[in-house]
């Protein structure tokens, strides 16, 4: 009980202690943002989100488009997969197990944990089906259980791959099946230790040969000492015949959302930034990811700028760190990416859309929306368009946070919603 108090008078003199500029601080957006000097403290700002029931209400679209619930109860939904037929699979779950280093982090902990479900992870895969097509999905049922923390989702060569917090395994499939026919064979062991940062993307190369795996950093800025980090904070590419692996690109905190270009065949990443450094840095990010390159986590953020706190320095490091092609804002908690396609519309034919889980530590949250970055020739062009938002209402109140973002090809996009434990679709209308 002296514990929750000394918590309580903690979180409560962070929200009060706030910088009163920080309500009215700019994001930077783009391939070219402007970033503010850093500012460092004793401890962030942070700003619980206050769940409430969605009700009667739902997501707000653009013109032209509607909204619908289809699939609700479910057990914390965070990445979905369209299916060859049409089904959607859901990987729905909860991991991590890192130990608090400080009473900051326990501080953090506790404000975070206020604006997440209470329900308990499912650990399994849910299947969802709308046999006529009308847009309504009848069926909905547990296609794989007995999971661990299932998050990154992907179908080649006749399998499901699904990556664990531990571990990445795949599935015999059938075009129509609604239940696993077994127990998952293992394709390759995941970096599982501590997992500060457990969520393992995924995706797959468009001639099925290599997996690709975003593996996330086990501290903010190597609290826990390079030997924590190894094998971590890039995106592994895994054999998919043999689960041979060797690190595709690193220097990335936490890619949380991997994804092919059409066309092109080139890996894309949203990834989370590092903390602690102001309201207003680092940006998270999108990204195309270089088969060897180094984005700079831990010395250097956005190319070249240094992090003083990360000790001993690495100036050849530093020297080598590529800047990332798109801002998305910082602490927007990017954790969706899907390639859109011209059956999403005209305005909306050429881009990604970005799941934004929103933010804990700034005092003017941001994020807790799904937004549309335009691409041209190939690549991010212009500013980003909100496309479905109102998961915040204007009194401070959370009632939903996008994940998992998905283009149907028929032309729907479907976004998985981790606190209202809802899976919602997006379509045009005719």
């Amino acid at each position: 009980m002296k514990r929750l108090g000394t918590l309580t008078l903690l979180s409560t003199a962070l929200l009060v202690s706030a910088c009163s500029n920080e309500e009215n601080s700019g994001q930077a957006f783009g391939a070219d943002p402007k970033l503010p000097a850093p500012e460092r403290g004793m401890l962030p700002s942070m700003k619980i989100a206050e769940p409430t029931p969605w009700g009667n209400a739902a997501p707000t679209v653009p013109k032209g488009f509607t909204v619908t619930a289809i699939a609700t109860g479910l057990a914390i939904p965070r990445q979905t997969l369209v299916l060859p037929n049409g089904d959607i699979l859901v990987a729905e779950g909860r991991g991590g197990k890192a130990a608090k280093l400080k009473p900051k982090d326990v501080i953090a902990g506790y404000i975070k944990a206020k604006g997440n479900t209470k329900v308990k992870g499912g650990n399994r895969l849910t299947l969802l089906r709308d046999a006529d097509g009308d847009g309504k999905y009848e069926l909905k049922t547990v296609f794989a259980e007995n999971l661990d923390a299932p998050y990154g989702l992907a179908f080649a060569n006749n399998k499901l791959y699904v990556a664990n917090q531990g571990e990445l395994v795949s599935f015999d499939y059938q075009e129509g099946q609604t239940k696993a026919s077994g127990a998952p064979t293992s394709v390759a062991k995941l970096p599982s230790e501590i997992n500060h940062h457990w969520t393992k993307a995924l995706t797959v190369s468009p001639d099925g040969r290599f997996l690709y795996v975003g593996i996330g950093s086990n501290s903010n800025i190597t609290e826990r000492g390079m030997e924590a980090e190894v094998d971590r904070a890039m995106v592994w590419q895994i054999d998919a015949q043999t689960g041979a692996h060797k690190p595709y690109a690193t220097g990335l905190r936490n890619p949380t959302a991997l994804a092919i270009q059409p066309g092109s065949g080139q890996l894309w990443a949203v990834v989370n930034e590092r903390d602690e450094i102001g309201p207003d840095l680092v940006p998270d990010y999108l990204t195309s990811v270089r088969e060897g390159a180094f984005y700079g986590w831990p010395y250097s953020y956005w190319g070249q700028n240094v992090d003083t706190r990360v000790q001993p320095p690495d100036p050849k490091k530093v020297a080598s760190a590529v800047k990332p092609d798109y801002s998305l804002g910082s602490h927007v908690a990017a954790l969706g990416l899907s390639f859109s396609i011209p059956a999403m519309g005209d305005a909306y034919a050429d881009g990604v859309f970005v799941g934004e889980h929103g933010s804990w530590n700034r005092q003017n949250p941001v994020g807790y929306k799904v937004i549309f970055v335009p691409f041209k020739n190939g690549r991010p062009a212009g500013q980003p368009i909100d496309f479905v938002t109102g998961f915040r209402d204007g009194e401070g109140k959370t009632r939903g946070r996008p994940v998992g973002v998905t283009v149907d090809p028929r032309g729907a996009l479907i976004v998985a919603d981790d606190l209202a434990n809802t899976v919602w679709r997006v379509v045009r209308q005719p």
